[in-house]
């Protein structure tokens, strides 16, 4: 019996992939229009629910717990399974350098505080719900990330900005592997039970890494040059955005990766994609122009 799933944010970053990834899988998948659709109307009948709205920095105090809370009651009157693509900023500044399930989620910064209170809604509603935790994305084409905004901006011109320290290992998921993953997992009998947490391993990449594999995939040199933050910090106070911006410097000043461990006990015979192919798509349109 083909099974349903309802994508919510299905023209954000990881809701268009997951959308593709449950279609090529033999899912029925409904989109949702914000602006029209009834979501428990939506959600009626579904077996799983994408929870991928990710509204904008500034707006997150104001519209995640509402958001969700919205997604928690329809999963609680309908019995759907929600899949959320939780980040890392849970974990907060100073947190280890391999990051596991029981790391405890010490972030103090606004944003951070938010996602806290954000899945610890779900954890205390008793649905079933799978927190699949990545790093930071890499996208097939341009999505406003970090990635090609302004890492790769100015990759015609041999240069990769950098947000941090060149050398320091940061953690990557590459959409349609995270997406790939999470339609595994959804497919799997009787997971999650309730409250799962998976950590997806992705790819352990510090800036230095990323301009090596780009100099193979194009077939010159790239410089690593760091990314100035100062005009960001002189317009926070006066740029919500940039003050949000300011707020998650720490992470590309702190080691990290994700323990994939229980990932690879659920999944062993995932294939991730080799990371040249991954960065050769994510600047395709790039050395295409």
């Amino acid at each position: 019996m083909t099974k349903t799933v309802l994508v919510l944010g299905g023209h954000g970053r990881f809701g268009r992939h997951a959308a593709i990834a449950f279609l090529n899988a033999g899912w029925t998948v409904r989109a949702f229009d914000r602006r029209k659709d009834d979501l428990l109307k939506a959600a009626t009948g579904c077996d799983v629910i994408v929870a991928a709205w990710n509204p904008a920095y500034p707006d997150w105090a104001e519209q995640v717990p509402e958001l969700h809370r919205r997604i928690i009651e329809t999963a609680q009157a309908t019995g759907a399974t929600v899949i959320i693509p939780a980040n890392v900023y849970v974990y907060g500044d100073g947190s280890p350098s391999i990051l596991m399930a029981e790391t405890p989620h010490n972030a103090t910064n606004p944003l951070g505080r938010i996602r806290i209170e954000m899945e610890r809604a779900y954890r205390e509603s008793g649905i079933p719900v799978l927190f699949l935790r990545a790093g930071d994305f890499i996208d097939t084409e341009p999505s406003g990330n970090w990635f090609d905004q302004i890492m790769v901006k100015s990759l015609h011109n041999g240069k990769l900005t950098y947000p941090g320290k060149a050398g320091i290992p940061h953690a990557w998921a590459y959409l349609p592997d995270l997406a790939r993953a999470a339609v595994l997992l959804a497919e799997k009998p009787d997971f999650p039970s309730g409250a799962e947490e998976v950590l997806f391993p992705g790819y352990q990449l510090s800036g230095e890494d990323i301009a090596s594999n780009l100099e193979a995939i194009t077939e010159r040199p790239i410089r690593v040059h760091q990314m100035n933050w100062l005009p960001i910090q002189l317009a926070a106070p006066f740029w919500k955005m940039g003050k949000c911006l300011a707020e998650m410097r720490y992470l590309w000043n702190m080691p990290h990766q994700l323990d994939g461990s229980r990932f690879d006990t659920l999944l062993p015979d995932f294939k991730a994609t080799p990371i040249q192919e991954a960065l050769s798509r994510a600047t395709a349109h790039l050395r295409s122009a």
